[in-house]
């Protein structure tokens, strides 16, 4: 009886010449391209967001119905929250009215959704002067997303705000220019 012979070891194709450079290369293709759906998925959920807090705003809070809304907003806060998690939780569903009613022009959240995260609009929100929070998402044609990637904490915000706003008006007073509702 013989022994077969051991068959000759099958050739193993050669790696690249910079195995850590291809890794290193993928992972940043991985990486960039997680990056972008993650956006995408943002700005969809922020336009949504405002899509649902201005149509609570408009069909259910707004006019004579604004008691009876809110018990309705409380009821399918419960409802909607049974069916796609806490984020549609009654709270939840009175920050997207308020961010509709702080950012009523479509056009603007849905060109600043693609820059600022929901996250970034709901510090945003926190900011009390309506002046304030427009100046936050955009100034000058400039959205915020270009100068900020994280926003400050909300009284950081107010204080930059409250500087930039006295330097403004000295700049204005030097011109003859008064405001007369400076602490709106």
């Amino acid at each position: 009886m013989s022994i077969p012979p051991i068959p000759a070891p099958v050739p193993v194709p050669p790696l690249p010449p910079a195995p850590e450079a291809l890794h290193a290369e993928l992972r940043t293709l991985i990486a960039a391209s997680r990056q972008r759906v993650a956006g995408a998925v943002n700005a969809e959920l922020t336009r949504l967001y405002w899509a649902v807090g201005d149509r609570l705003a408009r069909e259910v809070l707004g006019g004579e119905r604004a008691g009876y809304g809110r018990q309705l907003v409380k009821r399918l806060g419960e409802q909607l929250a049974q069916e796609f998690g806490r984020g549609f939780e009654a709270r939840n569903l009175h920050r997207m009215v308020q961010f509709a009613q702080a950012f009523p022009d479509h056009g603007i959240v849905s060109t600043l959704s693609t820059q600022l995260s929901w996250s970034h609009f709901v510090e945003v929100l926190a900011v009390r002067a309506p002046a304030a929070r427009q100046f936050y998402a955009e100034k000058d044609g400039i959205t915020v997303a270009e100068y900020w990637t994280e926003l400050p904490p909300k009284a950081e915000l107010e204080s930059r705000l409250h500087q930039m706003l006295v330097e403004a008006r000295e700049r204005l007073a030097q011109r003859g220019v008064l405001l007369e509702r400076f602490n709106e």
